[in-house]
């Protein structure tokens, strides 16, 4: 017998599915973390090459690059979430948007964070206002605006149309922020950020970041999952299902 995906658009279906998933994903996080970790500071050249060749320190790039392919990933599905919400009229979608933004504002302060680390050495100083680290910088008052401007709303369905709305807007920052180092012409990318160019970086150096932004993936379905149950919980209050819930889960 199929499958029907589309109970579980309804908040009380959905709840105890992620119930059952959230200690998957957690399992997952743990174990491809460190595998990923273990590989990048074991298995890997204790020098990266290239025409600036960079000691260990380069191995911030394990937590900085898959915390920024995150911080992009995330903001994609949070204003997908959001314009279904718009479009469908689906509480549970505005939920989810709402849910993911601060995973993806944290992946997206660990990348401004450990690229500052990385920049020290690299290139000298701490922040510049290159390309990429201003778009990824302005992503990230993105996902605080978008959490902040949900927030100040007493009204929950204006909160979710108006933050919404901001999400879609503000999806524009992910192509920039792709393109601010990726351009054509690569004399046109004034930028210190290295170019994104999987097909020459190291088997074991890309086998451990593909590890670390599998893990983060997974830690961003259990903790999106985790709020997403909160947030059911708080906004379906006064139905039945949910004070059974609390009951039996207050036995428990």
């Amino acid at each position: 017998m199929a499958l029907n995906w589309f109970k579980f658009a309804a908040p009380a279906s959905f709840y105890p599915l992620a119930g059952r998933l959230i200690p998957v994903f957690w399992v997952l996080t743990a174990s491809t973390l460190l595998i990923g970790l273990y590989w990048g500071f074991f298995q890997t050249p204790d020098q990266l090459g290239g025409s600036n060749p960079q000691k260990d320190y380069y191995r911030i790039i394990f937590i900085h690059v898959p915390s920024a392919w995150m911080s992009m990933w995330l903001y994609v599905v949070m204003a997908i979430w959001a314009a279904v919400g718009l479009v469908f009229k689906t509480r549970l979608s505005f939920m989810m948007a709402n849910a993911i933004a601060p995973t993806g504002a944290i992946f997206t302060f660990l990348a401004l964070w450990t690229g500052a680390f990385w920049g020290r050495p690299s290139w000298g100083t701490y922040w510049d206002w290159d390309p990429r680290l201003t778009t990824e910088l302005i992503l990230f008052f993105m996902y605080i605006g978008y959490i902040a401007l949900h927030a100040a709303i007493d009204d929950v369905r204006r909160a979710d149309r108006a933050a919404a709305l901001l999400a879609i807007v503000g999806l524009v920052m992910v192509p920039l922020i792709f393109w601010s180092v990726n351009c054509p012409d690569p004399n046109q990318c004034a930028a210190l950020h290295q170019r994104s160019d999987l097909t020459k970086i190291e088997g074991n150096i890309l086998f451990s970041m593909l590890m670390i932004t599998f893990a983060f993936w997974m830690y961003s379905f259990a903790t999106t999952l985790m709020r997403l149950r909160g947030s059911i919980l708080l906004r379906e209050s006064d139905s039945t299902w949910v004070q059974e819930v609390v009951r039996r889960e207050a036995r428990q």
